[in-house]
This record gives structure tokens, C-alpha cells and sequence, in this order.
């Protein structure tokens, strides 16, 4: 399916690992312009040349999200480069285990601002364009803000914040034709979630506990999986689909995980 999206410029928090760069190649796949938007310039370059040396166009914007100044600074970047902006992906976080029994007041603060703050600031920065474009903007979210996790009470918030302002930014955005939707992961396994799994003694019997869980097939989402969503929903092909939050998950979320599938 082509999902028109040829030569749309499309920024991507956290683009240069993970979901975020599954993002992007995607994108890439679909002759878009991905924008790599991260910290870390070797990161970053890396993930562009990968792209272009598989046939994409990518480009890069380096940025601390928390520095106001430098994500203003990578949005004129790109709009000098492109002179246009037509997606958004938020993307960038971590579960940073800041937890109610074991955290502190300061860390919470930290790690929900750390994982909320940026969202808002890359829409806000961004927003001029998108009205020019009348683009989209995609907010990645995660299962605990509905199932809760333990242990991690700075970003079960800040996810939970991030479901909210999907749908707030979908109805304050209407008049200017921006759709804002969210995609809600699950279980899907990133270079981050595998660092999560060896801190076990034994990583593949957790992994395969894990998996047993996730109703369809048993298996983890793939951050393919995850990135198609996105560009489809970034894409002329969802025109009338805005406030929705979309669980690419297997059904870990709303289905009953006792299922055992019986074909």
C-alpha cells in the first residue's frame, strides 16, 4: 500500500534506537523524510547513515529534549533545510524505575518531566508547521498507564499524561485539519527492554514467561510492528482518525491473558 507519504518531513524524538528508529525506517520505506532527533550526534549519524545506505533519505537534528532552547534550535534546523514539517513522532523516554516506596519526591518530579515535558514542547515548537501542513502528530505511549507496572511511578504518570494530551491536543487542534493519535506499546523487545531481561539470572526463562502472556502467538511485538502503525497513521490513509489510542500490543492489554490459543 502506499501510503503517500513520499518526501513528507517527519520528526522523530529518540529516532537514532529502538522503536524510534524502527520509526524511521519506515518512514524511509514509505519515501518519507524522517528527521533523527537525539542527544547524542554519534547516535544520531549513525542511525541517518544506515538509512541512506539502505536507499531512504533521512536527516539529523541533535537535541537535549529537556533544553527548551535546543529543541527550538533543531526545529529551525530542519525548517531551514525543508522549508516544511508535516509529522510528528514523540517518542523519547525511559522507564526509569522511579518508584513510590524507593523514590524521592525530586525523582518523580525529574522523571515525569524527563518523560512528559518534551511532548508538549516539540508539538508546541512544531505546531506552526503542521497548521501550514495540516500533518499529524503521533504521541507513543505505553501499557502502564492503563495496567500499571509497580515500581515505576514517574513514568506510569507522565504515560498516563501522554494518553490525555492526545486526546486534549485532538480537540484543540480540529479547526486546523491536525489529527493526533497515540500508539500504546506492550511488550516489545527493544535494546532497552533486553538490558531490562539480562538483569534476571536466567533471561531467556523470564523472556518465555513473558511471552506466554501475550495472547496472539506468544510472542513480543516486533518494532516493526509498532512503526507501521505509526506511519499509517501519519499517512493520508487514516484522514479521519484523530483521538485514538492504538494498542499494537497482541492483545496484552485488553485481552484476558489465560487464553490459551488453540489452533
Amino acid at each position: 500500500m502506499d501510503l503517500q507519504l513520499e518526501d513528507k518531513v517527519i520528526l522523530v524524538t529518540g529516532g537514532d534506537k529502538g522503536i524510534g528508529f524502527g520509526i524511521c525506517e519506515a518512514l524511509a520505506r514509505e519515501n518519507a523524510i524522517p528527521v533523527v532527533i537525539g542527544r547524542k550526534p554519534p547516535d544520531v549519524l549513525n542511525a541517518v547513515r544506515t538509512i541512506e545506505s539502505n536507499g531512504g533519505k533521512a536527516f539529523q537534528a541533535f537535541a537535549e529534549l529537556m533544553d527548551p532552547r535546543q529543541c527550538e534550535a533543531a526545529i529551525k534546523q530542519v525548517v531551514e533545510k525543508f522549508g516544511h514539517i508535516d509529522g510528528l513522532v514523540n517518542n523519547a523516554g525511559v522507564n526509569d524505575g522511579i518508584s513510590l516506596e524507593r523514590g524521592s519526591y525530586d525523582e518523580f518530579v525529574q522523571s515525569y518531566l524527563r518523560n512528559t515535558a518534551h511532548y508538549y514542547l516539540m508539538a508546541q515548537l512544531a505546531l506552526p508547521w503542521l497548521k501550514k501542513s495540516k500533518g499529524a502528530i503521533i504521541n507513543i505511549g505505553s501499557k502502564v498507564s492503563l495496567t500499571g507496572q509497580g515500581g515505576t511511578s514517574g513514568y506510569a504518570a507522565a504515560n498516563g499524561a501522554r494518553n490525555s494530551l492526545t486526546r486534549e491536543w485532538a480537540v484543540e487542534l480540529l479547526p486546523y485539519d491536525i489529527r493526533v493519535n497515540a500508539v500504546i506499546v506492550a511488550e516489545c523487545l527493544t535494546p532497552q527492554y533486553e538490558k531490562w531481561i539480562n538483569t534476571f539470572p536466567d533471561p531467556g526463562a523470564r523472556l518465555r514467561e513473558i511471552t506466554t502472556k501475550i495472547p496472539l502467538e506468544n510472542r513480543m511485538t516486533t518494532t516493526q510492528e509498532i512503526a507501521d502503525a505509526v506511519a499509517f497513521l501519519l499517512s493520508p490513509k487514516s484522514s479521519h482518525t484523530t483521538g485514538q489510542l492504538m494498542f499494537v500490543d497482541g492483545g496484552y492489554v485488553h485481552l484476558d491473558r489465560v487464553i490459551k490459543n488453540v489452533k
